[in-house]
């Protein structure tokens, strides 16, 4: 049996009967795909504001204004290393509880934040809150399903949550079409007290009593070299590093690309949204063929699609070619690789994992958030009025996940890896 078929060898309740009881399965979808877009949210409503938010705190380069957006991503990345081993101690209701808590308590610190000092302090306690969403989530996930089942859960959760990058910044635009950027924040504040009452009516907890471990400093030290030190969980997830930097290199230099080389003005919001319908739609087409054909036949395949059409972009710049639709169509083809990548490199960096489902969740999202962050943070900066620069981060970027998945399947491609090698 491959290693993606594999059954449950954790103790954990696998995909039997009731895996999430009291809620159905599409409701166990939902509810966990928009605790993830929560995230998304955050960012890409944002995107069409920056330029107000630029002028109300005097930002004078507009690089700086991707502050907004990188300050936020560091509190994300950062508190996902301690919500993990916390939710394998006390369960994952409680942190999930909290961190909407907390997420909201900050919204209300962005909408009133009077300098960029203050703004940027609340947008990173939004993105400790909004972590625990995202540990708490792929977790939930894990508690409840192994293998290929696990890849096409991860992909229907991808589809949906997919749907939120796609509307985010048309979202954001519209707000600004009646309002100033302070209601976006609203916005954001009103996601999170939706989502704290939903998941406090409805979801129930996934991780009984009797498979949470200890929260000691040993037993958590220990968790984390399990992570770092299993070949197939550490490729994997230094190969979704690269591919969420060339992602987050995208997210950070959008605006500025299609608004001020493009001059799209309030119709950047629908190219975005064409552009995320390209990586929603590839999820789906992974969730239909994931249980057949396999996590690493589809996701590797991807990885190479993504770094050809990386490097066609870079080429085409180099070359002085910035047409738009080619861009736009480019851009298009990284995305759908990347609908096949997230969801199948994630559940193969966890499958290993499943006893320790909430620790392993916050090391790979720390490592691949903050570290995709800050790839994404430096060809931000790079940008010079161009596409060179992102053009130049999805190749470099898919050339160095491509190099991680090699690493992790020993330098295999295309077929699952006996686990206990």
């Amino acid at each position: 049996m491959s290693a993606d078929a594999s059954p449950r060898k954790d103790g954990s309740q696998g995909s039997g009967a009731a895996p999430h009881p009291g809620m159905l399965f599409l409701e166990f979808v939902i509810v966990v795909a928009a605790l993830m877009a929560l995230n998304a949210l955050a960012m890409d409503i944002m995107l069409p504001a920056l330029p107000d938010i630029g002028k109300a705190f005097d930002i004078v380069n507009e690089n700086d204004r991707q502050q907004v957006l990188i300050a936020y991503m560091i509190g994300f990345g950062v508190a996902q290393l301690f919500f993990g081993p916390i939710s394998d101690a006390l369960g994952r209701r409680k942190i999930l509880l909290g961190g909407l808590f907390l997420y909201s308590l900050a919204s209300i610190g962005c909408l009133f934040a009077d300098t960029l000092d203050h703004l940027l302090i609340a947008r990173f306690i939004q993105g400790v809150g909004c972590a625990a969403t995202r540990v708490v989530a792929v977790s939930l996930v894990r508690d409840s399903y192994s293998g290929r089942q696990m890849g096409k859960v991860m992909s229907l959760i991808m589809m949906v949550f997919m749907a939120v990058p796609i509307i985010a910044p048309s979202i954001g635009q519209v707000i600004l079409l009646v309002a100033d950027w302070h209601w976006i924040f609203s916005t954001l504040l009103l996601a999170g007290l939706v989502l704290f009452i939903w998941c406090f009516v409805r979801l129930p907890e996934t991780l009984p009593a009797e498979r949470r471990q200890k929260l000691q400093a040993g037993a958590i030290l220990s968790s984390y070299s399990k992570v770092l030190t299993n070949r197939i969980s550490l490729g994997y997830m230094l190969a979704m590093t690269f591919v969420f930097g060339g992602l987050f290199s995208f997210i950070t230099m959008s605006q500025q690309i299609f608004v001020d080389i493009f001059e799209l003005g309030t119709l950047f919001p629908v190219v975005f949204a064409s552009i995320a319908i390209a990586m929603s739609f590839a999820s789906f087409t992974n969730s239909r063929l994931v249980e057949r054909l396999g996590m690493r036949r589809l996701s590797h395949l991807a990885t190479l699609s993504y770094t050809f059409f990386g490097f066609l972009m870079l080429v085409l710049a180099l070359l002085g070619v910035q047409d738009f639709w080619v861009f736009v169509l480019l851009c298009a083809g990284v995305m759908a690789s990347f609908g096949f990548i997230g969801p199948n490199f994630n559940a193969m960096a966890m499958e290993p994992l499943g006893a320790i489902a909430g620790t392993a969740s916050s090391v790979i999202g720390f490592v691949t958030t903050l570290g995709g962050a800050t790839l994404g943070f430096a060809m931000g900066q790079m940008f010079d009025g161009t596409i060179q620069p992102l053009a130049l981060a999805y190749t470099l970027y898919g050339i160095g996940g491509f190099l991680a998945v090699l690493y992790a399947e020993n330098g295999k491609l295309f077929q699952a890896q006996n686990p206990a090698k």
